[in-house]
């Protein structure tokens, strides 16, 4: 019997492992899938609160990760401290409140006060909100992670198929469904909702109605609040609760909106669904390039579908960047002189400074390059760029590249490293320039996120999170006196070249193209190309900038590429004023000059930064040299003003009277020559 058995047992253990192999490998798919589902929900309450608030209010809240941030740690201290089922579950409930509560406390002290600025003056002041929500948590909870409370009644896990899947998690898949259920309710059965709904396609027609919008921004800026806040508080049973949180959830939520639709809370929940599968299974299937998959499907999407799977074609546009009343004018004599004068007392530095502020001035003058490249696509060309950091990056890699692979001196590395920006510009802009407004700005975002997730995985190539190192001047401008002096003449000469741009033929064509599409058309300008020569023009600034920030710094990382260092772009151009020339380079000197003093003299340099961002914003809503500019206007209107006054005055009184039926003469004749 046993000799019999005994070569039967092989040929059962032959087809059992490949039989064995595919039922584990569906097994563990179908919770693979499960787990997806389950960050879908969580992402999906993060979303549906953002695309709520866009919808009716047009704010691009980039504090929104931040207060995601927050609901986590507030349930972490309620949870921690009341213990016991009714502790946890009213933690939670409780820490979305408090959330909501500082939520409307910021739209009514800060967000109400310029709902009627443009969309980026928003992102400006919500990403200053974001910088100090940052050093806060910090502040009051310290830099640890913290580890939540596993959730009460949902500690164990269910067998699927052999396999164990968290109760927590089945909870939160069936919690997805129940939000959007209750959502579609708020809004499709109250007076409330229709009103929301009724605002979100005609804000106009809602205030002719007599509906006090005011309070209804407030209302649904805190049920936006709300639902991230619940989302960051449900997440403490699944993850730790970090000080970066608001960073690694907010550019998934921005996917997730986009690919939805903006202002499409069922879109919202289609899109948190397949980001958060395709996160779940391109780790697997596609392991080389699981972060990229995200940003090319948001891409496509945007290509396809600018409005997004379930969202509506934008209305009217607001005012563009950089549409002012005060038309523009080349620069006078006497300013040429001043600029001239200013530029080389810049040379004089190495004479009365050390060292280490050489290299801060020498960054200094880099950014100031790369703001003004992106301070003409977006004033002169009106095209607000979300991802401008792409092209900064990739002069900075290929400088790195030409160095260390090619072994090309430093000079040849500058001249041919920011030709793969200018690629990246001509690919990218073409894809791009055929959108407009908000939908325009985020396709800048996803190619620069495609760009960077390439630099980050493709560590053979790349390496990776280490970077590419050893990209160091050449021995004849090792010292930082030579190399500030190298940056600021790149600088000037990028910073003029730029500005002669904004006054030539072609500038005038693209703020035509900027101003009226339909005008510029009809007198034969063709504003896709004239759009995509100025997406190419920026990117090429934008990567010699990069060149020289790589031998400046010795290295290349992805950072030079990601979404902050795009931001700190846009706040240097909004803080020196987009409806300016030269607003661009004050907004960097000051930006760069205050961030690196903070860092050196505070701990809370965020906190600090971000409060000073807020209070720009509201204090000066054109910028710096905006403000300068009424400023001096006001005082010469004033002066002008006074003087006609005192030269009438004599004409006036020697005038005859009405009395004696003449009609006084002198003073018509001294305001016509006014």
């Amino acid at each position: 019997m046993s000799s019999v058995a005994q070569p039967s047992e092989p040929r059962r253990n032959d087809a059992g492992p490949d039989q064995n192999q595919r039922v584990a490998s569906v097994e563990f798919f179908v919770v693979q899938f499960l787990t997806g589902l389950a960050s879908a929900a969580s992402l999906f309450l993060v979303a549906s609160g953002l695309s709520i608030i866009f919808g009716v209010t047009r704010i691009v809240n980039f504090a929104h990760g931040a207060f995601y941030m927050l609901g986590a740690y507030v349930a972490y201290t309620l949870t921690d401290r009341f213990e016991g089922f009714f502790g946890f579950w009213g933690g939670i409930v409780v820490a979305a409140l408090v959330v909501a509560a500082v939520g409307a406390l910021l739209e009514i002290v800060l967000l109400r006060r310029i709902y009627r600025a443009p969309e980026l003056f928003q992102l400006l002041a919500t990403f200053g909100v974001t910088l100090m929500v940052q050093d806060l948590v910090v502040m009051i909870w310290g830099p640890e992670d913290l580890v939540g409370p596993r959730a009460p009644g949902l500690r164990g896990a269910v067998d699927i198929l052999g396999l164990a899947v968290p109760t927590y998690d089945l909870f939160l898949i069936v919690l997805g469904p129940l939000v959007l259920g209750g959502l579609w309710i708020l809004f499709h059965r109250t007076r409330w909702g229709v009103l929301v709904r009724a605002a979100t396609q005609d804000r106009d027609m809602v205030a002719a109605l007599g509906v006090n919008q005011t309070w209804l921004f407030t209302s649904v800026f805190a049920l936006g609040i709300f639902l991230a806040g619940l989302g960051g508080a449900l997440q403490i049973p699944r993850n730790a609760v970090t000080h970066l949180m608001d960073l690694s959830i907010i550019v998934e939520v921005f996917v997730v909106v986009v690919i939805g639709g903006l202002g499409s809370v069922l879109g919202a929940f289609i899109a948190a669904v397949l980001v958060s599968e395709l996160n779940a299974f391109g780790i697997l299937i596609f392991p080389k390039i699981s972060i990229v998959l995200v940003f090319l499907v948001m891409a496509c999407v945007l290509i396809v579908r600018p409005w997004g799977l379930l969202g509506r074609a934008e209305g009217p546009a607001r005012q563009p960047a950089g549409l002012s009343i005060r038309p523009w004018r080349p620069m006078s004599q006497n300013q040429r002189l001043i600029m001239l004068a200013v530029v080389v007392a810049a040379g004089f530095a190495p004479f009365v400074t050390g060292d280490y502020a050489l290299t801060v001035l020498a960054e200094i003058a880099v950014f100031a390059l790369f703001a003004a490249s992106l301070h003409f696509l977006m004033t002169v060309g009106g095209l607000a760029s979300f991802g401008h950091a792409a092209y900064f990056g990739l002069g900075a890699y290929g400088a790195a590249f030409a160095t260390t692979m090619f072994g090309m001196p430093m000079i040849g590395s500058l001249l041919l490293g920011p030709l793969l920006g200018v690629a990246g510009a001509i690919l990218f802009g073409w894809f791009c320039v055929r959108l407009s407004g908000v939908y325009f700005a985020m396709l800048t975002l996803a190619f620069a996120q495609i760009a960077w997730s390439i630099a980050f995985q493709w560590v053979e190539v790349t390496g990776g999170d280490n970077g590419i190192l050893g990209v160091w001047p050449a021995s004849w401008a090792s010292s930082p006196a030579t190399f500030y002096w190298l940056a600021l003449a790149v600088s000037v000469i990028g910073i003029v070249a730029l500005r002669v741009l904004v006054f030539s033929p072609f500038g005038y064509a693209l703020r035509a193209t900027r101003d009226s599409a339909l005008r510029s058309e009809a007198i034969g300008i063709d504003r896709s190309r004239v759009q995509w020569a100025a997406f190419v023009i920026a990117g090429t600034f934008a990567g010699i900038a990069g060149a020289l920030f790589a031998f400046l710094k010795g290295s290349v990382f992805p950072d030079n590429l990601a979404i902050p260092m795009s931001v700190d772009g846009l706040v240097m151009v909004l803080l020196g004023g987009i409806e300016t020339v030269s607003g661009a380079v004050v907004g960097a000197i000051v930006y760069k000059a205050l961030a690196i003093w903070l860092v050196s003299q505070t701990d809370l340099s965020k906190l600090v930064l971000g409060a000073i961002i807020v209070l720009l914003v509201v204090a000066f809503p054109k910028g710096i040299v905006g403000f300068a500019e009424d400023l001096l206007a006001r005082r010469r209107t004033r002066a002008d003003d006074g003087g006609s006054a005192a030269r009438t005055a004599p004409a006036k009184a020697t005038a005859p009277t009405s009395g004696s039926g003449a009609a006084p003469i002198a003073a018509p004749k001294m305001e016509a020559a006014r």
